[in-house]
């Protein structure tokens, strides 16, 4: 069995949700607010009409199916899109996330066999981000919370005001599903600074390291020890650097609050093995462990790499963890209707 755990959706009822926000589907790409989502590629539409119709045609759930067949995928965990989570958009950024949450668990309700979510919340509104995860876990079904990197309208992963949405994680038992987002969406006019997509293509992964280091130095698990997060792309650079991430936390971070050496934490972290060479997927399987990994690809993307559990020394039995079993216990997925099916 094969459980993707990071594939993103948009529904119609997720788009034109705002008159400046958006988001908007475009012929430049997905657009929020000032920022448009750049690519090389020349335009794939004539206007911005056929090309909402074009994503949308690839969000069906006849499209996704045949895409999962074709990869042996046999289960989705989809979420929002990393460039609309709308952390800097104010009260609309609340609005949004329940907007989310009811597009993308009426889409799973159609299939339960094939899809679950990863719930979305504004955590730049705290209060309203744990009601809205209480809302989303429990009357609709998410089986945890995607957040972006670390930024969210200045408040960072290491914040106390954070506190009570770890604190209701912890208490519904679910986890938390990191991927970094486009940090200069929320610089207005400014965001062609970014050169290159560099907040997202880079930024995505300095985020998730940053989640890492502040959960961690912002003694977040000391408070919390039963919280658990998957950190997408293979934990951006924070499994490369643990080595470094744990010594200099004894010895350069006076601030830190943590109460323990950082290695201590690991077993509260779950890592997947997005990174582009099988030689890079062995050496976080072998520096995390076949426990702690889950699958995930950034299904229907910009890039496939094929089976990413292959042709890396894993036994059947860590493979079958990573691919599946690791998913099931963690987001305490029902599988039965899924095995049903295949």
């Amino acid at each position: 069995m094969l459980i993707d755990v990071h594939a993103h959706l948009i529904t119609p009822g997720m788009l034109n949700r705002h008159d400046f926000w958006g988001p908007f589907m475009k012929t430049q790409g997905l657009t929020v607010g000032h920022f448009s989502l750049g690519t090389k590629q020349p335009a794939k539409a004539a206007n911005d009409a056929e090309a909402e119709a074009n994503l949308l045609s690839r969000m069906t759930h006849e499209a996704r199916v045949k895409l999962m067949d074709a990869r042996g995928v046999d289960k989705l965990v989809v979420s929002t899109p990393s460039h609309a989570f709308m952390y800097w958009a104010g009260e609309f950024g609340t609005e949004y996330a329940r907007t989310c949450n009811d597009e993308i668990a009426a889409f799973c309700r159609a299939m339960p066999d094939r899809f679950d979510f990863w719930a979305h919340a504004n955590l730049a509104d705290p209060a309203g981000a744990v009601a809205e995860i209480d809302r989303a876990v429990r009357q609709l079904g998410a089986k945890g919370l995607c957040v972006g990197g670390t930024n969210f309208d200045g408040i960072q992963t290491w914040d106390e005001r954070l506190f009570p949405v770890w604190e209701k994680l912890a208490e519904l038992d679910v986890p938390i599903m990191v991927h970094g987002f486009n940090q200069s969406i929320y610089w207005g006019e400014r965001h062609v600074e970014d050169k290159f997509e560099t907040t997202s293509i880079l930024g995505d992964c300095y985020d998730e390291t940053l989640f890492f280091w502040y959960l961690i130095c912002g003694g977040a698990l000391d408070a919390f020890p039963s919280l658990k997060t998957y950190i997408t792309h293979a934990g951006g650079m924070a499994v490369f650097q643990l080595g470094r991430l744990h010594e200099l936390n004894a010895n350069m971070a006076p601030d830190a609050r943590n109460q323990r050496p950082l290695m201590d934490y690991l077993p509260n972290f779950y890592f997947d093995l997005d990174v582009h060479h099988p030689a890079l997927r062995r050496g976080v399987a072998e520096v995390i462990g076949a426990d702690r990994l889950l699958y995930g690809t950034n299904f229907g993307g910009a890039y496939d790499h094929g089976d990413l559990t292959g042709g890396i020394g894993l036994s059947d039995e860590d493979r079958e963890k990573i691919r599946s079993a690791n998913a099931i216990e963690l987001l305490k997925l029902d599988i039965r209707a899924t095995t049903a099916a295949a």
